[in-house]
């Protein structure tokens, strides 16, 4: 099976580093036209060099920060009203972890902005254009967290699972009009933020950050992390015509992880 994406202009949220990059490549690849999100420019700018040249689309970025929402509105508000985009893959960076007893209401708030008011925000301006070409991709970059909660996570645990049933509302919103809504809980994968988090477990536990990562790698059925192009290929498949039938669904992908069906 062949997939292409020849024609098509994607937005990448969170697209610097880790899954993100990975994502934009694939899409890259498949000849789609891409444009990063994230807030060092001069990653952006490496990045969007470094992608699979496409002469009808070309590629370019927005650098932006998540973590501030009015300033983000103001950009990506600008954007479109001059680009339209057929694939939108809603990803940012993560809150800090954290247990339900260490946060307050403000670090919700700031959580509820990051996680979901930029992903609600932008998905509507995106919809326009989908909306009167009846053809879009919304794919969201979730946890494996909504399903089951982890306990250094509250943050990313609650704001996440507001955003998986947000999307399935809006996929039977949008059905007939040939846009699909997806949700992606990911589960552990060699990115940066692993490793910080890893840092932090590392620290708390008094023992080595490869002891931590061994004991994470023993979790996972398939004994082995996930690489990141590995997440790019599903995204890849989710953003093409091949996956027209499939809505409003939340797929993991964490190499058997999850316990629950």
């Amino acid at each position: 099976m062949q997939i292409s994406l020849k024609g098509k202009r994607a937005l990448v949220g969170g697209s610097s580093r880790g899954i993100g990059k990975a994502i934009a490549e694939q899409l890259a690849a498949s000849g789609a036209g891409v444009t990063l999100m994230a807030r060092s420019e001069d990653q952006l700018k490496s990045i969007a060099a470094s992608l699979t040249p496409n002469s009808g689309s070309p590629h370019d970025y927005l650098v932006v920060d998540f973590t501030d929402f009015d300033n983000y509105q103001n950009i990506i508000s600008k954007y479109f009203e001059d680009h339209k985009v057929d694939i939108l893959v809603n990803n940012t960076q993560g809150p800090a972890p954290g247990n339900a007893l260490e946060k307050n209401i403000s670090d919700y708030q700031e959580a509820f902005d990051l996680l979901f008011k930029s992903v609600v925000y932008t998905t509507q301006l995106a919809l326009k254009n989908m909306m009167q070409n009846k053809w879009g991709r919304i794919i969201n970059v979730a946890s494996i967290s909504v399903k089951e909660p982890l306990g250094y996570l509250a943050l990313s645990n609650s704001i996440r699972a507001a955003v998986v049933t947000w999307a399935k509302s809006l996929a039977t919103d949008v059905a007939e009009d040939k846009i699909t809504v997806n949700n992606i809980l990911t589960g552990y994968f060699d990115t940066e933020r692993i490793s910080d988090l890893n840092k932090k477990k590392a620290e708390q536990m008094g023992i080595s950050v490869d002891k931590v990562r061994q004991a994470m790698e023993d979790q996972v059925p398939v004994k082995r992390i996930g690489d990141p192009q590995e997440y790019g290929y599903l995204v890849t498949f989710l953003a093409s015509d091949k996956a027209s039938y499939i809505t409003g669904t939340n797929i993991p992908i964490d190499g058997g992880l999850l316990k629950s069906l």
